[in-house]
C-alpha cells in the first residue's frame, strides 16, 4: 500500500496538493490583498517614475563576455574528462581545443 505512493504520478499529485496549499495559507500573509491591482500593474523602480518604452539595455557587450566564458567552461570540462589511457582521445581533445582556440579568435577579431 505505501508502495502506491512512492510511484511518480502518485508523488506528482502529493507534491502539488502540498505546494497549493502551501500557496493557500501563505496568501493571508501578503502585503497585497487580492483585488487591488494598482501595484501589480507597474514595474518596481525603486519608488521613481521612470519610462519604461524608452528603456533599451544595451547587451552588445554581454554576449561576446558570455560566451567567451560559454567556451572556457566546455574546453575545461572536455579536458577535466578525457582519460589518461588513451591516447586518440588526446587527439579529439587537442583537435575540440584547437576548435574553441579559432572559436575565440573569431569572437574576439576586431
Amino acid at each position: 500500500m505505501y508502495y502506491l505512493l512512492l510511484t511518480p504520478p502518485a508523488a506528482f499529485i502529493v507534491i502539488l496538493l502540498f505546494s497549493w496549499l502551501m500557496s493557500y495559507l501563505s496568501s493571508f500573509l501578503a502585503f497585497n490583498k487580492p483585488g487591488v491591482p494598482k501595484a501589480l500593474t507597474k514595474a518596481y523602480t525603486g519608488g521613481e517614475d521612470v519610462k519604461t518604452s524608452r528603456i533599451q539595455p544595451d547587451y552588445s557587450q554581454f554576449f561576446p563576455f558570455a560566451f567567451f566564458f560559454t567556451i572556457l567552461h566546455v574546453v575545461t570540462l572536455i579536458l577535466a574528462t578525457v582519460p589518461k589511457e588513451n591516447v586518440g582521445s588526446f587527439t579529439i581533445a587537442f583537435v575540440y581545443i584547437a576548435g574553441a582556440l579559432l572559436g575565440l579568435f573569431i569572437l574576439f577579431r576586431r
